[in-house]
Formats: C-alpha cells, sequence, structure tokens
C-alpha cells in the first residue's frame, strides 16, 4: 500500500508541477508583453498599405503630436495637421514636407472652442478638409492637464471645462467627423492617446477631472474598437507616462526648454512602439490591459511594481505548491477492508 500512496503523491505534484510551469510561463509572457519586446520582433506594418494614404493627428505642433506626424510622415502617409497655432502648423508642415515626400493640410482648430459657434465652424472646416482624402489613421494626441494638482473644490470652472472639451469632445468630435470616411472604405486606424493614470494607478488625487477624462478615452477605444471592428477599423488608446507626454492649460502650446534630446527620445520610441503593435491582433485582446499600459516602458518605477507584483504572486504560488506537497507527503492510503 506503500506503493500505491507513493504513486499517488508522485501524480498529484507532478500534476501541480505541471500547472505550476503552465502559470510562470504565463507570468513571463505578460512581463515580456508589458516591455513591448513582442513589437521589437514584428515586422513593420506598412500603413500606407493597410490603412490608407492620409493621417490626421490633433496637437502636432510638439510633444508626442509632433513625433507622431513626423513619423506618419516617414512611413509614407500624408498628413492633415490640427492645432490652435497657425504658425506653429506651418512650421510642421514645412519640416515634413522639406524631408518627405507627402503632402500636408492645416486646419487651424482652437480644440477647446468645441461645442462653440467658433468650434462649430472649425469643424465644418475640418470636414470640408477630409472630405475625398483617403484617410486610413487619425491620432487623437491633443490634451489638456492644468492646471495642474489641486483640490477640486479649488479648480477653476472655465478650466475643466476647457479640460473636458479638449481631452473627452473634442477627442469625440474629430472621430466622429473622420470614421464615416473609414467606415465606407471598409479600413482604418484610431490611435487615442490616454494616460497612464488610468491603467497603471487605482487612483489619481490631485487630478481627479484629468483622470476622469482619460478613462472616458480608454472606455471610448475599447467600445468603439468593438463597435467598428467588423468594418475594418483598428482602434487602440496608447497611455503615456509624464515622462514623455508634454500637456498644459493650451492644448498645442509648449515650453522650449522642455524640448531635451532625452525627452524626444522617449516620445520617438514610444509613438515608434505604438505604430508598431497597430495591428488587429493588438486591439482590445485578453492582454489588452498590459499592452496598452506603454507607461511601463518610460516610467521605472512602474515598471518595477509591476515585476514584483508579479515576483509577489509566484512566490505565494510556489509557497501554495509546497504546502500542497506536504500534505499529500503525509498521506497514508488505509488497506481496503477484507
Amino acid at each position: 500500500m506503500d506503493i500505491a500512496a507513493d504513486d499517488l503523491r508522485q501524480r498529484c505534484f507532478l500534476s501541480l508541477a505541471v500547472l505550476g510551469a503552465l502559470y510562470l510561463a504565463a507570468v513571463t509572457l505578460r512581463l515580456l508583453d508589458c516591455l513591448g519586446l513582442p513589437s521589437l520582433l514584428r515586422r513593420p506594418t506598412n500603413l500606407r498599405r493597410r490603412y490608407g494614404a492620409w493621417a490626421v493627428v490633433t496637437g502636432p505642433t510638439s510633444g508626442i503630436g509632433r513625433s507622431m506626424a513626423l513619423e506618419l510622415a516617414r512611413r509614407g502617409l500624408s498628413v492633415v495637421l490640427i492645432g490652435r497655432d497657425p504658425d506653429r502648423l506651418c512650421d510642421i508642415s514645412d519640416a515634413i514636407t522639406r524631408n518627405h515626400a507627402v503632402q500636408t493640410k492645416t486646419v487651424v482648430f482652437d480644440l477647446s472652442l468645441v461645442s462653440t459657434t467658433q468650434g462649430d465652424e472649425a469643424m465644418r472646416r475640418l470636414r470640408e478638409a477630409v472630405e475625398g482624402l483617403d484617410v486610413g489613421v487619425l491620432v487623437n494626441n491633443a490634451g489638456v492637464a492644468k492646471p495642474c494638482a489641486v483640490y477640486l473644490h479649488e479648480f477653476d470652472v472655465e478650466a475643466w471645462m476647457r479640460m473636458v472639451r479638449v481631452n473627452l469632445w473634442a477627442l469625440t468630435e474629430v472621430a466622429a467627423a473622420v470614421l464615416p470616411g473609414m467606415a465606407a472604405r471598409g479600413r482604418g486606424a484610431v490611435v487615442n492617446i490616454g494616460s497612464g493614470s488610468t491603467e497603471a494607478i487605482p487612483s489619481f488625487p490631485l487630478y481627479t477631472v484629468y483622470a476622469a477624462t482619460k478613462r472616458y478615452v480608454a472606455q471610448f477605444s475599447r467600445s468603439l474598437y468593438v463597435e467598428y471592428r467588423s468594418k475594418g477599423i483598428d482602434v487602440q488608446c496608447q497611455a503615456t507616462s509624464q515622462a514623455c507626454s508634454l500637456t498644459n492649460g493650451h492644448p498645442q502650446s509648449s515650453r522650449p526648454h522642455l524640448h531635451s534630446t532625452a525627452r524626444l527620445a522617449k516620445q520617438q520610441v514610444f509613438v515608434s512602439t505604438s505604430l508598431a503593435i497597430l495591428t488587429p491582433a493588438a486591439n482590445n485582446s485578453l492582454l489588452d490591459r498590459v499592452r496598452t499600459w506603454r507607461i511601463l516602458q518610460w516610467c521605472p518605477t512602474v515598471c518595477v511594481q509591476a515585476i514584483k507584483a508579479n515576483a509577489s504572486l509566484l512566490v505565494h504560488t510556489v509557497h501554495l505548491l509546497a504546502d500542497l506537497y506536504h500534505v499529500l507527503n503525509s498521506i497514508k492510503v488505509k488497506p481496503q477492508a477484507g
């Protein structure tokens, strides 16, 4: 009977070992995906051939928006540039046409005026600008984060209304203006720039309204993907961190001294990685929450926290397996009554 007990223990332990190995493999794959390593091995998507000849970028005059516009142009897409400052729009337009054999269009549009008379007129001009174009990619990048850390009751009403208009309302209206053409052509991609405040941390005190608007962007993107995937349109929300984003009281403004080499490098890495994973397989799949945590690539603290969380869970699993092994090792098979 001792032989039977040993055989039972070995079978149970082997089963637990297999489960543990599968779990460890799953954790490893999740961690590698968090760090964006699979995207480095994937052949770059030909965005022009897959989605269309034109891209639309909001907030293209600085930060991620500028890097995104330049990268799309480098990949052969002509670009419709939407911003509030005519001079800076001309600057990025000239930079694109000077370095790449593509076309550009500019639409002067202060997104903080959306839903107003001036905003309605600008939206009409935007629709006219994209009419007849093979728009394949929309990048909703423009965003407002200021005023910065502040209690809600101290928040200026006009300031948070401007934030809501830009981060939420304008993003929705611009998408609604571009999606009909994509749906008619049966292809397209929408990239909404979100925030790590909605993906990597449970709450964002003193930035309550900002975090709420960015949470809208995340849920809007997930729902929009399900809504339009049958029409051949891919939708993603790419979450950034403060390390590579730059938003303040005006959607398209920035301080020149912040455009350091390090910041620009981080923005370019973010942009190239975002476009590299712009495929149907990466859209809101089982690992969507992990993939959209692009903040992990530029925020070492959060990355370490994620590794610690997985490591802690793995340690608990090992301890559980050890306890089960001791229990199984103590099992004695009683002789059956004659």
